[in-house]
C-alpha cells in the first residue's frame, strides 16, 4: 500500500466508501449480472487505455477488488503515474466473474477521473520545469471524492494543499472583512491556536502590494497567498516577501499563463481547476476471452 494511502487512512476509509458506492448503484442486487451469468462463473478481465496520459488509481482499484472478493486475482502492468497511450493495458484481473462485473463501473468511475486529474496536473507541472513552484491542489473537489482526487494529485507530480479545514489555517478574503482587517485576522488566528494548543500553520490571503507590506512588516504566518494578481505584481510581491515567508500564486492561472507566474519565483501555484474542471481519461474494462 502506497504512502499516500498510509498516511492519509485516518481521514478516509475504503471499507465505508465501498459500502456506501454500492449502495447507490446496486441496491438489492446487480440483476443483470445475476440473470445472465451463472453465480460459480470465473472469468478474466482487462483495463483498456483508449487515450493518451498518465494513470491513476491503479492501487485504487486492487484495493477495490480485494475488498469486495479477497480471491480476485490482480495483476498490474502499469503503475500509477506512469504515462500510457491508447490500446495499451493497464491491469488485467481475474476471478467471480458477478463481482466482476458488479465492480466494473465503480472501477471506472474512479480510474478515469483519477487519471483525467493526474494527467492534467502532470501537464501543468511539466510547464513548471526550471522554476522551484510547485502545482498544488484546492478544497475544490467532489464531496465525499475529496480523497481520490487528491490522491491523483500526487500521482500526477503535484502536491496537496490543506486536506481539510481542520490542518491548516488559512485566512482568506471573507475572513479577514469580517474580522476587522488582514492584521487583526493573523493576530486572531495565532491566540486562537495558543488556546487551543493546536500547531497548525497559516496561510493569509492578500489582494494588493498593500497587503503584502503589512503581512511582511507583522508576521505571524508561514505562507503567503498572492490572489489574482498579474505576473508583474507576483515578481513585485515575491522580491518584498524576500523568502522571508513561502509564496502561493492562486487564481486565474492556466496552461498559457502558469509558466510566467512559476517563473516569478514563487513556492506553489494553486489550481482549482485540477479537481473542479476537469476531463477524465477514457478508459474501458473488457472481458477476456478464455
Amino acid at each position: 500500500m502506497s504512502n499516500y494511502v498510509s498516511l492519509h487512512n485516518k481521514n478516509f476509509n475504503f471499507r465505508q466508501f465501498i459500502i456506501k458506492a454500492f449502495k447507490e448503484d446496486v441496491g438489492d442486487g446487480d440483476h443483470t449480472s445475476a440473470a445472465t451469468i451463472p453465480s460459480n462463473h470465473k472469468g478474466w478481465m482487462q483495463l483498456l487505455i483508449k487515450e493518451d496520459g498518465i494513470i491513476a488509481g491503479v492501487e485504487a482499484a486492487e484495493i477495490i477488488f480485494k475488498l469486495i472478493d479477497k480471491k480476485i486475482k490482480f495483476k498490474g502492468v502499469f503503475k500509477d503515474g506512469d504515462k500510457v497511450k491508447k490500446g495499451q493495458v493497464a491491469f488485467i484481473v481475474h476471478g467471480n466473474t458477478r463481482k466482476l462485473l458488479t465492480a466494473e463501473r465503480l472501477i471506472l468511475n474512479v480510474m478515469q477521473r483519477m487519471s483525467g486529474i493526474a494527467s492534467k496536473t502532470a501537464a501543468l507541472q511539466s510547464l513548471c520545469k526550471g522554476t522551484k513552484a510547485k502545482v498544488i491542489d484546492t478544497r475544490k473537489t467532489t464531496p465525499g471524492f475529496r480523497f481520490f482526487e487528491k490522491w491523483a494529485v500526487v500521482i500526477g507530480g503535484g502536491s496537496n494543499h490543506r486536506y481539510g479545514l481542520y490542518d491548516m489555517i488559512l485566512i482568506k478574503d471573507n475572513h479577514i472583512d469580517f474580522a476587522g482587517g488582514i492584521t487583526e485576522a493573523i493576530d486572531a488566528s495565532n491566540l486562537y491556536l495558543k488556546k487551543k494548543r493546536k500547531k497548525l500553520n497559516i496561510e493569509v490571503e492578500t489582494r494588493s502590494i498593500e497587503d503584502v507590506q503589512k503581512v511582511v512588516q507583522h508576521g505571524g504566518v508561514q505562507r503567503i497567498m498572492l490572489d489574482n494578481y498579474s505576473p508583474e505584481n507576483t515578481l513585485e510581491a515575491v522580491k518584498l516577501i524576500n523568502k522571508k515567508f513561502e509564496v502561493e500564486s492562486s487564481g486565474g492561472i492556466t496552461e498559457k499563463n502558469i509558466a510566467n507566474y512559476a517563473k516569478c519565483g514563487v513556492d506553489f501555484i494553486s489550481i482549482g481547476a485540477l479537481t473542479h474542471h476537469i476531463k477524465s481519461l477514457d478508459l474501458s474494462l473488457k472481458a477476456m476471452k478464455e
